[in-house]
């Protein structure tokens, strides 16, 4: 793929299906690039990498998820004439749902599967929407406790201070997120939760069944919110599988 916003991990000439993956608050498309050792092989992976990081990090940051999404989605005009999933977690989840809403309102088109993780229902208030103000030491202790990001990169005091306006723009994107009700997506939704999470919880994740007609699935791991690092063996064993029936309808 040529555009800047998606990464090609193993490039097929015709893919079965094309798996778009969206990256959570600060996470780069580097962060799905192991995926493809696990998933079936007739699944492209394509890792989305958001403007401002990465490879574009020269970029100006999004801190609204409307502009985010329509650019968003028109860089996805080529790549969509094949079938094609979303996977998105806590942020990226966020994302991947009002992509699919723009996509069929404006393009008249949607994928096959939508796969949100690590993500309360959209409908859902927030707890919390001041993370993006905290001050540059609070902002750090916060992502200290979510436990997603490891030690020895949060004890580099000049990579993090790289990685704090990234930060605060995508806090920014999910604390001034509004929902706008609308028809339930004609897509079948499966959402995956940690048990152990202290910011979603199963009925947080249980409430994404509201916003499909379609077949709904739930799944929850043991960990906190990055239970996809904790309990990696049962989540791909979880996703392959529901992959695999994807294929097979297809």
């Amino acid at each position: 793929m040529s555009s800047p916003w998606f990464i090609s991990v193993k490039r097929q000439t015709q893919p079965a299906i094309r798996l778009f993956c969206l990256p959570f608050a600060g996470g780069t498309a580097a962060t799905y690039r192991s995926w493809a050792n696990y998933l079936p092989a007739s699944i492209e992976l394509v890792p989305v990498e958001l403007p401002g990081r990465g490879m574009r990090f020269s970029e100006p940051l999004f801190v609204a998820s409307q502009p985010l999404i329509a650019a968003l989605a028109e860089a996805m005009q080529p790549y969509l004439a094949q079938p094609y999933l979303f996977f998105g977690h806590s942020m990226g989840a966020l994302l991947s749902f009002e992509l699919t809403r723009w996509l069929a309102t404006h393009y008249q088109s949607q994928p096959q599967q939508l796969f949100v993780s690590g993500h309360r229902a959209p409908h859902l208030a927030a707890a919390d929407t001041t993370t993006h103000q905290l001050s540059d030491p609070d902002l750090l202790q916060k992502v200290r406790t979510i436990d997603g990001t490891p030690k020895e990169v949060l004890e580099q005091h000049e990579l993090m201070q790289l990685m704090l306006p990234i930060l605060r723009a995508d806090f920014t994107i999910c604390d001034t997120y509004q929902f706008q009700p609308a028809q339930p997506l004609n897509v079948a939704i499966s959402a995956f939760g940690g048990f152990q999470d202290p910011m979603v919880k199963r009925h947080d994740i249980a409430a994404w069944r509201e916003h499909t007609t379609a077949e709904f699935q739930m799944h929850m791991f043991p960990g906190g919110h990055f239970f996809l690092q904790t309990a990696q063996a049962a989540f791909f064993k979880t996703l392959s599988h529901e992959l695999n029936q994807i294929l097979v309808r297809l």
